[in-house]
């Protein structure tokens, strides 16, 4: 059964952020990667920084929102949610 959020609640999860995933040859961390979120930054962005396609940063992002059961939805803004998830952790 799948419950629609609204924005004033955000996911509640075991959401660990400094779980690592391997990302072209480098240990590239959730925290590192919903920082760069946190601060506006786009995927973009987030590639150039770290030397890495815009896709491998879309794969990483799209695992973030897997572990946090973040499913696509019209009234959800999921990089937002991801990125409280975030903030609520540290």
């Amino acid at each position: 059964m799948t419950t629609a959020m609204t924005p004033s609640t955000p996911p509640e999860t075991s959401f660990d952020p400094d779980d690592d995933d391997r990302l072209i040859g480098r240990v590239l961390s959730r925290r590192e990667v919903l920082a760069l979120m946190a601060e506006g930054r786009s995927n973009q962005a987030i590639a150039e920084q770290f030397e890495v396609t815009e896709r491998a940063v879309e794969k990483h992002v799209t695992r973030i929102f897997g572990k946090l059961s973040l499913m696509p939805a019209a009234e959800d803004h999921r990089r937002v949610l991801a990125v409280l998830a975030f903030l609520r952790s540290r």
